[in-house]
C-alpha cells in the first residue's frame, strides 16, 4: 500500500489538540506521533510521499448523518445525482455520508432505498439510508408533501425493511402517530437507529419512544414543540436521557446561536452536527426541488415557495464547525467531536470513524486557521486528487 506521512500539523479529535504527524497507510491510519515529525522517539517510519501541513489544523472526517443533497443535486434523484452531492460535501470534509429521503409515494421510496442499497455497498463513503418520512406529523411535516405521509404499520416497515436490504441506518417517527411505538420497536428490532422527529409529542410521548428503543432527535429544536416552563415537550426529554442523541443544524438559521451553546452544555457529547442539506448546500442561490416540493434559495436561505417554511439548509460540515466554533462559541474539542466521534457512536462505528488514531480510517480534513478546508482524504484517497 502507498503511505503518505503528514508532518507538522495540529492534530485535533474528541481527545483534545496536540502537535504532531499521522502516517497513513491505505485506508487506514498506521502511526501517529507527538511533535515535529523528523526528531525524537516519536518519529515516524519513512513514507511514499511526505506532505508539509505546518500551521494547519487535522480532524478527522465528518460524518453527516442527515442530508438531502448539495452541489445542485438531490438524494431522492437516482444514483448520479447522488455522487455528484456527495462530491460537493467530501469537498467539504464530509467523508462518510448518511442518505436522507423525503417523503415520497411509497414505491418511489422503496426504488430510492434499493439505489441507495447498491452505493452503499460499493463506495465505503456511503454509509446508508434515512427515511426522513413518511412517518411524520403532518402539521409539523416542514418540507415534505402532506399526501405522502402515512401512519406507520408492521406491513409498511416491513416493506422498507426488505427494500433497504440491511441499508437504512435511521428513520425518523413521530411518536404520537398511532402505531408509533410499536414501529420503534420494529425498526430497533432491524437494527436500525430510530429518531423522534417532526413531532407534536409532548415530554411523557418522547420518553415514551426513548423507552421503546430511539436514541436520535432529528434537527432538535425545528418541527417539535419548544420548551415551556409548564410543557418541557420533546427537546428536554431528549436533554435529560443519556442515551439520546440530538441532531443539531447550525447554519445561523435553524437554532440561534445562543441556543446551540445550550444545546451543547445540556447535553455534552451527545450533539450531532448535521447538514440537513439541500440540493443548493455548496451551490448558488436559486429555485430547486426537495421531493416534489419547490424550493426558493435566497441568500443561502432555502424556503419553500410562497412560505417562511425552512426547506432543508445550504450548509457544509466545514461552515458548521466554522459556525460552531466562531460564531456560537462552541470549544473547538467539543465542536469536532459533534462532527466525527459523536455521529460514529450514533452509528455503532466509533471504533474505526472520528478519532485520529492508529487503526481508525484513513479520513482526515485539513483546514486553515479560518477554519476552511484545505484538503481532505476520505478513505484514505484524498479527494481530487
Amino acid at each position: 500500500m502507498t503511505t503518505t506521512l503528514l508532518s507538522g500539523g495540529r492534530l485535533l479529535d474528541a481527545d483534545g489538540s496536540r502537535d504532531g504527524w499521522l502516517l497513513l497507510d491505505g485506508d487506514r491510519i498506521a502511526a501517529t506521533g507527538l511533535g515535529a515529525a523528523h526528531s525524537g522517539s516519536d518519529a515516524p517510519p519513512p513514507a511514499a510521499t511526505t506532505i508539509d501541513v505546518t500551521g494547519r489544523t487535522l480532524t478527522p472526517g465528518f460524518i453527516d448523518l442527515h442530508g438531502h443533497g448539495g452541489g445542485g443535486a438531490a438524494y431522492d434523484n437516482g444514483p448520479d445525482e447522488i455522487r455528484q452531492a456527495l462530491d460537493t460535501h467530501r469537498a467539504h470534509g464530509t467523508t462518510r455520508s448518511v442518505i436522507s429521503l423525503v417523503a415520497n409515494p411509497l414505491d418511489d421510496v422503496v426504488a430510492s432505498l434499493g439505489v441507495v442499497a447498491a452505493l452503499t455497498a460499493t463506495d465505503p463513503t456511503v454509509v446508508g439510508a434515512h427515511l426522513e418520512g413518511p412517518f411524520l406529523a403532518i402539521g409539523r411535516r416542514g418540507a415534505h408533501s402532506p399526501e405522502f405521509l402515512r401512519e406507520p404499520d408492521e406491513a409498511t416497515v416491513a416493506t422498507l425493511l426488505e427494500a433497504g436490504d440491511g441499508c437504512i441506518r435511521q428513520v425518523t417517527i413521530a411518536p404520537e402517530l398511532p402505531g408509533a411505538l410499536d414501529a420503534v420497536r420494529q425498526f430497533v428490532d432491524a437494527g436500525v437507529v430510530v429518531a423522534i422527529g417532526h413531532t407534536e409529542a409532548d415530554e411523557h410521548l418522547a420518553r415514551a419512544a426513548f423507552e421503546a428503543g430511539a436514541t436520535l432527535v432529528t434537527h432538535i429544536f425545528n418541527a417539535m414543540p419548544g420548551i415551556h416552563h409548564r410543557d418541557p415537550g420533546p427537546i428536554v426529554a431528549g436533554f435529560d436521557d443519556d442515551n439520546v442523541t440530538l441532531e443539531l443544524v447550525l447554519d445561523g438559521v435553524h437554532v440561534h446561536p445562543s441556543v446551540a451553546q445550550m444545546i451543547f452544555r445540556a447535553a455534552p457529547h451527545r450533539v450531532a452536527l448535521v447538514t440537513d442539506a439541500m440540493a443548493a448546500a455548496g451551490g448558488q442561490d436559486g429555485y430547486y426541488q426537495l421531493g416534489s416540493l419547490n424550493v426558493t434559495v435566497q441568500n443561502g436561505l432555502a424556503v419553500l415557495n410562497g412560505t417562511q417554511t425552512i426547506a432543508g439548509s445550504t450548509l457544509t460540515q466545514d461552515i458548521a464547525l466554522r459556525t460552531a466554533v466562531t460564531v456560537a462559541g462552541i470549544d473547538e474539542v467539543r465542536a469536532v467531536e459533534a462532527l466525527t466521534r459523536t455521529p460514529a457512536c450514533v452509528l455503532g462505528r466509533d471504533d474505526e470513524w472520528g478519532s485520529l488514531a492508529p487503526g481508525f480510517a484513513a479520513d482526515i480534513v485539513v483546514l486553515d486557521d479560518e477554519w476552511r478546508t484545505e484538503r481532505v482524504w476520505a478513505n484514505g484517497a484524498e479527494v481530487g486528487g
